[in-house]
């Protein structure tokens, strides 16, 4: 077998799983902020729950990125869906009790899978050729088409389906992760050999953070990822509070991450042939375009049309940042880059998920006041994301490394 056959038939497992097992992402993120605003104590902390979420796949990146160095990848997509399973099995005795405290734990545990998927994207550049792996990295991040019509619309048929709502959904949850993680034992990557007496190490965390190229990408895909996490956590919230449905408010996170996805098909592509650092910098205008459509108005329309930009705008700058992430890398040094790039990812976005209920609901006067002030929020790290691409863009190449 060649070695881009085997990585074609990697690609189509993670695909499926990104199909299957990603689904409870967009599943998740439409229904606990608004299961956490019916539970917490104080509006303002709605949001707590995806935030909890965010921050058990920041603290479980690097130690899971570890695990998948010194047992394969698939153990470590394996402990990610039963992560994910337990995490929906706590969410769903919080619901039945109304424990906001067992929610919001329910969200850290969910943080396990979350971590582990982040990892497909590397996983599919593993056994990839240089030439092959922007397509494999592409391909794996448009399994999430399937995930984006999937995951909603069993919101749609399980929010309502029991008589604690959402309760269905979090059950739904827990059996995809259950026959998801099946999919994995049709995964083929070898197991990282251990190094050998006088084997390259690679370079230390503090010297591959000081590395011009990779520091950029982290800045790249950490602003990328945080503002679509901050916008999307709120879109919910603002939906409903503009006096639409909660279906309406599926129907936009449906559109989102298919948005997301959708270009995926393209991306590698756009990507070998106008360069890595174009098609990040046209994410960036991409996302900020987002949050002009965002401040226009509330019509259904105009959220249907933002969260459309800003799943297409993360896309570009996500997977522009990964491919010129794995293109500094060394071997050796991919489990420690790929966890501290994750660490640092979700650190952000950690950050983003909290602060997107505070300022949408704690911030203004009005849910329309909340959702223009967490728009607003995003313009001056899109400023900063693009001056560091910039900087990298004008030093000479042989200064990037």
């Amino acid at each position: 077998m060649t070695q881009d056959a085997l990585a074609r038939r990697n690609v189509f497992v993670l695909v499926a799983a990104q199909a299957v097992l990603g689904a409870q992402m967009p599943m998740i993120f439409t229904i606990a902020g608004l299961a956490g605003q019916s539970l917490a104590p104080n509006a303002c902390w709605a949001t707590l729950p995806i935030t909890l979420t965010v921050i058990g796949s920041m603290l479980t990146a690097t130690p899971i990125s570890a695990f998948m160095q010194r047992f394969g990848r698939r153990a470590g997509f394996v402990a990610g869906a039963i992560g994910g399973a337990i995490g929906a099995a706590i969410g769903a005795y919080g619901l039945m009790t109304g424990s906001f405290l067992l929610f919001c734990l329910g969200g850290l545990f969910t943080g396990i899978y979350m971590s582990a998927q982040g990892f497909y994207r590397f996983a599919a550049a593993d056994t990839a050729s240089e030439a092959f792996r922007p397509k494999a990295i592409s391909w794996v991040m448009a399994g999430g088409l399937l995930s984006a019509v999937l995951g909603p619309q069993l919101v749609k048929a399980t929010a309502e389906a029991m008589v604690v709502p959402f309760l269905a959904t979090y059950l739904a949850v827990i059996g995809l992760n259950l026959v998801g993680m099946l999919l994995f034992f049709g995964l083929s990557i070898p197991k990282p050999k251990p190094p050998a007496a006088g084997a390259p190490v690679g370079r230390t965390r503090g010297e591959l953070i000081r590395n011009p190229t990779i520091a950029v990408a982290m800045i790249c895909a950490t602003v990328s990822y945080a503002l679509m996490n901050l916008v999307m956590t709120s879109s919910p919230l603002a939906v409903v509070g503009c006096g639409f449905e909660t279906n309406d408010a599926a129907d936009v996170v449906t559109a989102h991450v298919l948005a997301m996805y959708a270009p995926s098909f393209i991306t590698g592509h756009i990507i070998a042939r106008f360069g890595v650092e174009r098609v990040i910098a046209l994410g960036l205008m991409i996302l900020a375009g987002s949050g002009a459509v965002a401040m226009a108005g509330v019509e259904l329309e105009n959220f249907f049309i933002a969260l459309i930009l800003l799943g297409v705008g993360w896309n570009f700058g996500f997977i522009g940042a990964t491919t010129m992430l794995t293109s500094a890398q060394r071997p050796e040094e991919r489990g420690r880059l790929q966890g501290l790039n994750d660490l640092i990812i979700f650190g952000g976005v950690s950050v983003a998920s909290f602060s997107s209920g505070g300022l949408m609901n704690c911030s203004g006067g009005s849910v329309q006041a909340g959702w223009q002030l967490v728009n607003m929020a995003m313009l001056p790290f899109l400023v900063a994301a693009g001056a560091a691409l910039i900087w990298l863009w004008l030093r000479p190449r042989e200064m990037r490394s």
